[in-house]
């Protein structure tokens, strides 16, 4: 089955590039194109796509609040030009599976929509050691009124704990012996118990501490 993506940026070569790259791959469909942050949102919610590729900078809504909206609907991975950190960590708080730039490779972009649409988180190397320095120091804690461990089973824990050292749904189903699928479940039910957006959220929660 393919992927389904829907591709979210203002400017129209850009859009043009992005779909050429996926269109090139045997198991990546495009579902559709928007070119700002409300359109993204409307047909994101028409169309149901496993992951929005979505640019921060767009008219009428920036693609942050964009991903703030699409939470349970979709997938995103934002893709932009800009990796400050108001961007980066915007996108983060706001539920973003993970946020490439778009210098980055075509191999490279195919591969991450994989593994965003496998229910993997995805930071550019570009940017990974500054959010793992300064996180901690300029963004939030995350809403310990919404978190409650104690709430989890046994085989939630491991998942998250595999989760806050980086492991991807592959590596977590290897190391706890159990299939994929039966881990992107316990990662979804981690998520929901904790009252956390993302998996990148939980890493960062785990981090802090139970």
């Amino acid at each position: 089955m393919s992927i389904r993506v829907l591709v979210a940026d203002d400017h129209a070569a850009v859009r043009a590039g992005i779909v050429l790259i996926l269109d090139g791959t045997d198991d990546i469909e495009v579902a559709g194109e928007a070119a700002d942050g409300v359109e993204a949102v409307a047909l994101a919610r028409e169309k149901r796509p496993d992951v929005v590729l979505m640019d921060v900078r767009m008219p009428r809504m920036d693609g942050i609040s964009a991903t703030r909206e699409l939470v349970g609907v979709a997938d995103v991975l934002i893709l932009t030009t800009f990796d400050v950190d108001e961007y980066v960590f915007g996108a983060l708080r706001a539920g973003a599976a993970g946020f490439l730039l778009k210098n980055t490779d075509a191999d490279s972009l195919v591969e991450a929509v994989r593994l965003v649409a496998r229910g993997d988180g995805l930071i550019s190397p570009a940017v990974t050691r500054r959010l793992i320095t300064a996180f901690g120091e300029q963004a939030p804690p995350v809403r310990k009124e919404a978190v409650d461990p104690a709430g989890l089973t046994p085989r939630e824990r491991e998942v998250l704990a595999c989760i806050g050292r980086g492991l991807s749904n592959a590596e977590i189903a290897r190391e706890l012996d159990m299939a994929e699928a039966t881990t992107k479940t316990h990662v979804s039910r981690v998520l929901n118990k904790l009252g956390l957006k993302s998996r990148v959220q939980a890493a960062i929660y785990y981090s802090e501490g139970l």
